[in-house]
Order: C-alpha cells, then structure tokens, then sequence
C-alpha cells in the first residue's frame, strides 16, 4: 500500500537535479499522478533546489536540502527546507513578461513560474532554516491517472 508522505535529501549540488527528478517521478508513478503534473512539481522544485544551491550559501561547503511531499485529499503538500541564507522568494517583485525572446534576459523569471503553476505557496524561517511550503490542487480528470488514493496528512507534520 502507498504511503501518502514522502521524503528525501539531497546534497547542495547541482549534480543532484537528476536525483530530484528520479524522486518526483517514483511519487508519482506510485500515486497514480499525471506526467503533467510530475512536470509541473519537477519545474518549481528544479527552479527552487537550483537557486538554493547556487544563491543561498555563502560558503561551498555540502549542505543538505529536505523535501517532503504528502497527499492531502485534493491536493499535494510540497515543501522544501534548506539552512542557507534566508530567503523569502514570495517578496520578490514579479519580473516583467519580455514582449519578445530577442529582449529577454536570463534569469529572474523562475519564482514567478513557481508561483503561476502552484495554487499557494508560503514561506516561514525557523531555527535557522528557509522552509517553503507549496500547494498543488489535483484535478482528479486531468492530474490523475487512477482514483485519488490519498488521505489526510496529521496537522503537526511540518512541525
């Protein structure tokens, strides 16, 4: 029987992105969830693990990266929990939409993706770590495979 919780960590390396998708793509296939779902979640948590390990650390020592990943009824609790600098991407002004591809910059468009494809997002700073927590809402007709097989999740669980 599936487990409506899981977690992992990597190590603060971009190496590890492959690792990160692996993870994301054995929770879903276990949970029944759409490949544009996994995508989605496989989009933000790439774009968030990514400036953790090149922005929040001001030395190049190995950090650890937690992520959990619980259903919820409808929807999938993400959260993502490092101890760089803090960082609340929810106070990032949203970067300008470019009018053509010739005028784009690289960079800064990657929080705003994040907060397009996730239904609420939050940021806390607790001893001494940056945890973000993200809400994906299933559809059961569009990101499911099979029924929703999820259940409730104890309230203290990001405690």
């Amino acid at each position: 029987m599936a487990t409506n919780k899981y977690s992992f960590k990597l190590k603060s390396g971009l190496s590890e992105l492959k690792a990160l998708s692996q993870h994301l793509n054995n929770f879903g296939q276990i949970h029944g969830l759409s490949e544009t779902l996994i995508s989605e979640i496989n989009i933000c948590f790439d774009e968030l693990f990514t400036n953790i390990v090149l922005y929040g650390f001001k030395d190049d020592l190995e950090h650890i990266i937690r992520f959990k990943i619980n259903m919820n009824g409808n929807a999938l609790i993400l959260n993502i929990e490092d101890n760089g600098l803090p960082f609340n991407p929810l106070v990032i002004k949203d970067s300008k939409i470019p009018a053509d591809l010739n005028n784009a910059k690289i960079g800064g468009l990657g929080i705003h993706i994040v907060k397009k494809l996730m239904d609420d997002i939050w940021y806390e700073r607790i001893r001494g770590k940056n945890r973000l927590t993200l809400k994906k809402v299933i559809h059961s007709t569009s990101h499911l495979y099979k029924s929703d097989k999820a259940g409730s999740i104890p309230s203290n669980y990001f405690a």
